[in-house]
């Protein structure tokens, strides 16, 4: 089960309160690599936007997705919590990412130390936003989406996936 997923992998507790899905979303990045909950991708396939399916509501309700790592700068030591990776606002439902408003630009995940816990949160929104909280100049590091969705009125997530990854060590020499 989806959810059971996201609390072993402490998406619920660390990122967003326990919640329903009542929409289905997938996630894909280019080579046909798809999210799953916990699977393991590489940094150097991140490298590009993913394309994000909403695939719930209809033409007439609008979904926020945002992209974070709780990670950072390490897991065992997490005190930047979190850092913002993406921000798309107004996907019509049964469309994909490319059809919403990008608040935040991509940035693809780069992380230093440990394995990494990258999650998408998509969010039913209650008309068009007018989004509040992100300055031109945003900071990243220290994002909440608790924090995202209060002060936008956007509730509790619709859905989420997260997957793992981890800086990609160099051969030693010996």
């Amino acid at each position: 089960m989806q959810s059971e997923a996201l609390v072993i992998g402490r998406v619920i507790g660390d990122v967003v309160d326990n919640f329903s899905s009542t929409v289905k979303m997938s996630v894909r990045y280019k080579c046909n690599n798809h999210v799953y909950n916990g699977h393991q991708l590489s940094p150097s396939t991140l490298a590009s936007t993913p394309k994000v399916h909403v695939l719930g509501g209809d033409m007439r309700t609008f979904f926020t997705l945002i992209m974070t790592d709780p990670d950072v700068p390490g897991p065992s030591d997490p005190y930047l919590r979190e850092h913002l990776h993406w921000i798309i606002t107004d996907i019509p439902g049964t469309t994909d990412s490319s059809f919403g408003r990008e608040v935040v630009s991509y940035e693809m995940p780069r992380p230093n130390i440990g394995i990494h816990r990258l999650v998408f949160v998509l969010f039913e929104q209650k008309r068009r936003m007018q989004v509040q909280g992100i300055a031109p100049s945003v900071c990243r590091d220290g994002f909440s989406t608790r924090n995202f969705a209060e002060e936008n009125e956007l509730g509790l997530p619709v859905a989420a996936l997260f997957f793992n990854c981890q800086r990609h060590t160099a051969p030693r020499r010996r």
